[in-house]
């Protein structure tokens, strides 16, 4: 009775509908280059790249399962569309169904986003985002389409299946979260908090043991806690098979044996569900330093779990780009003498620095809900602790995203905004470089094994900032996600930050990304205000209601402004005004003169105690500080509640991107890249599949048919 109740609200439309749950007609999209990069790869190289793109791009497909409900079948649906049609040919279509051009650019934009975004909630922000065109039009333009006429029955079918979903803004599918608070496909639909704390007990109590001949063995009823809970295998089963049969072809490619072994670890993960096979291949991965063709895959990040504890899948492929790598290097040389730079005692650093690659990479591919700057991995925290890891930075990315038009930059002063956009860039590469590497890739975790083995001296070891004996550490299988649950994410990106703020005002730093003097100064200087000001826009991924936060880094980066406006002294102005155009807005300023002084140390002591609680699982004091700076109300010298609404006024939605695909051609791989446009990337999604289209798109329905139960 209550889904039912649900189905007919969610049918209702709404007249007016905050803009926020829109993207705009003239959101950014623009191409991702990497033919330079490409056309250097050698025959066997170029193989390689295609086979592993296939991989990633299959399993890309798993996270529309994993966002929402409906996202499969609004996937399927826009595919069937536009494989009988491209969007050129579809707009006469849709003129003649009664839509103005202005309704069919709103529709070609929002199937864009569902592409980009691998699902119908914002990959940054997890916001929902429905058409911005009436609901009769969209269903007047599907009838009218060549694959309804061709299959009217299946696909009126799926227009009623999600249908009212697509539109739906009923306040818990606003955006994505657990029980009340939004939408989960990670959990079913009657699991609350409590329930998500007893799954991971439970889960922390099972030893990963689905290895080849005993993949059974973890599968069955167990009764835990006087609760049973079931465990089967075969999730996303048909994605998976594809994604080994293409890292299969790409093993005859590889370039050595590193690369085998770790493809094969791959293969074994995906076919058994092992986790510790995913491991090994990233052990492999870690000692294959310094490829042309780097790559990654496997369920990676845990931010859309709102336990964060279980990881979205992705996948990238990428090639070297050599100039901006050198740099990388440099500062990797130099990392051991910048960590002891940092705010915490020795005791609290790895005993020994584990030397990562770090490469800038240009993005051939990365298949998944979003592309990211710069990436750390793997995320296996025993791995990074004593085996390593790797730094990457995507360069084409990086160069894309961030260029900025001035008319667009809001919350700056007037004379802040040349330079804003001179140095952006340069800044936030350095931000990028440090973050991954001092952040992510600093810190020890204080460890007793199952064995009772300690990782340091507990009879010993002081906490800095109690003056007394640490007594706290992880125990056994537990890990920084598993006990810092929710916030592990965002604390974990805030401390990389940190770091990166800290860290940048070295000159030695700033002399390996090549800026001396007042150069030097205004990359500083534009690398904090970035930061002070990317913590306002962060209020745009607050939702009052549940008191909650969508995205890890933007909470980060509003505590860091929390944090820097706590210094005072005139470091840090946030001041609400009314802009030109008669409606509210606000003005962020930064004091450069005082950035080495008030900032450091205001800096140094939040980073000193971020890196005390994570060492020790002092999960309760870390939660009670970090909760703390979260807080978003309307008490206090700034109303941030009133702030937010500002940003949200004034928001810019972020750009698409565009990504080529790869054909084999005889002997050869060739590259097909498309315009940065709605309608490119809409024809590069429907042109990566069309090899066995129809068996995809029914493996797609079947999966969320058999999911479909979990959300009633």
């Amino acid at each position: 009775a209550a889904r039912l109740k649900n189905f007919s609200f969610c049918c209702i439309t709404l007249a007016m509908v905050d803009s926020q749950y829109y993207l705009p007609n003239d959101i950014g999209v623009s191409a991702l280059h990497c033919g330079e990069a490409f056309h250097l790869l050698s025959p066997q190289e170029k193989m390689y790249a295609h086979y592993l793109s296939r991989a990633a791009w299959y399993g890309g497909l798993v996270v529309l399962l994993q966002t929402s409900p409906e996202s499969a079948d609004i996937f399927v649906l826009l595919q069937r569309i536009f494989r009988k049609q491209t969007p050129a040919q579809l707009e006469q279509v849709a003129t003649a169904a009664g839509l103005s051009s202005e309704e069919y650019q709103a529709f070609l934009v929002y199937a864009a986003g569902l592409y980009a975004n691998m699902g119908n909630y914002k990959s940054f922000g997890d916001t929902k985002f429905i058409p911005n065109l009436p609901k009769d039009k969209l269903k007047a333009l599907v009838r009218a389409s060549q694959a309804f006429q061709d299959q009217p029955a299946e696909m009126e079918a799926l227009w009623d299946s999600c249908s009212c979903l697509l539109y739906s803004l009923e306040n818990k599918q606003k955006q994505l979260g657990l029980g009340d608070k939004g939408i989960t496909t990670y959990f079913s639909g009657n699991c609350c908090l409590e329930d998500a704390e007893l799954t991971q007990k439970f889960l922390d109590s099972k030893v990963n043991c689905t290895v080849e001949g005993e993949c059974e063995s973890c599968c069955g009823s167990f009764n835990f806690e006087d609760k049973e809970f079931t465990v089967k295998r075969g999730d996303y089963g048909p994605l998976m098979e594809k994604v080994c049969s293409y890292l299969q072809q790409a093993q005859t490619y590889a370039a050595n044996d590193n690369q085998r072994k770790m493809l094969e670890e791959y293969r074994r993960s995906f076919t058994f569900g092992s986790v510790d096979a995913h491991k090994e291949g990233s052990r492999y991965w870690i000692k294959d330093k310094g490829p042309i063709v780097e790559s990654y895959i496997g369920f990676i990040e845990s931010y859309r779990d709102p336990f964060g504890s279980r990881g979205e899948f992705e996948g990238f492929v990428a090639v070297v780009n050599k100039a901006m790598s050198e740099r990388f290097a440099r500062l990797v040389s130099s990392a051991e003498v910048l960590l002891p730079e940092l705010p915490w005692p020795k005791e609290f650093e790895k005993d020994t620095f584990l030397k990562p690659d770090f490469t800038s990479l240009d993005v051939l591919t990365f298949a998944g809900s979003g592309i990211p700057a710069g990436i750390n991995i793997p995320n296996y925290d025993d791995i990074r602790q004593s085996e390593g890891f790797k730094n990457v930075s995507l360069g084409n990315v990086l160069a894309v995203a961030y260029a900025t038009q001035k008319e667009k930059l809001t919350f700056l002063e007037e004379e802040d905004k040349d330079l804003f956009i001179k140095w952006k860039g340069p800044s936030f590469e350095v931000q990028v470089g440090l973050h991954e590497l001092l952040g992510h890739g600093s810190g020890k975790l204080f460890v007793q094994d199952d064995n009772g083995k300690f990782n340091f001296d507990q009879s010993k070891m002081m906490n800095p900032e109690t003056g007394e004996v640490v007594s706290s550490w992880y125990r056994g299988s537990e890990t920084w996600d598993s006990k810092f649950t929710t916030i592990a994410s965002s604390y974990e990106e805030c401390r990389a930050e940190c770091v990166g703020l800290y860290l940048c005002l070295n000159k030695q730093v700033l002399s390996i990304f090549g800026h001396e003097d007042k150069d030097a100064e205004d990359v500083v200087y534009i690398n904090w205000l970035s930061m002070v000001r990317a913590g306002l826009l962060g209020l745009e991924f607050y939702t009052p209601e549940s008191k909650s936060w969508r995205q890890a880094h933007m909470q980060a980066r509003f505590v860091i402004l929390r944090v820097l406006l706590e210094a005072g002294e005139g470091l840090v102005g946030l001041k609400e005004v009314t802009g030109q155009d008669g409606k509210p807005d606000a003005r962020i300023t930064l004091d450069r003169s005082k950035i080495h002084t008030v900032g450091k140390n205001a800096i140094h002591r939040f980073l000193r105690k971020l890196q005390v609680f994570k060492s020790t699982a002092d999960v309760e004091g870390g939660r009670a500080l970090y909760d703390n700076y979260s807080t978003v109300d309307n008490g206090g010298a700034h109303d941030f509640l009133r702030l937010r609404e500002t940003v949200l006024l004034r928001k810019e939605d972020r750009k698409m991107f565009v990504q080529a695909n790869t054909r084999v051609s005889g002997d050869s791989v060739e590259l097909v890249e498309y315009e940065g446009s709605a309608a490119g990337l809409i024809q590069s999604f429907t042109e990566r599949f069309q090899d066995d289209a129809e068996q995809l798109e029914a493996d797609l329905l079947a999966l969320r048919k058999r999911d479909a139960p979990c959300w009633c």
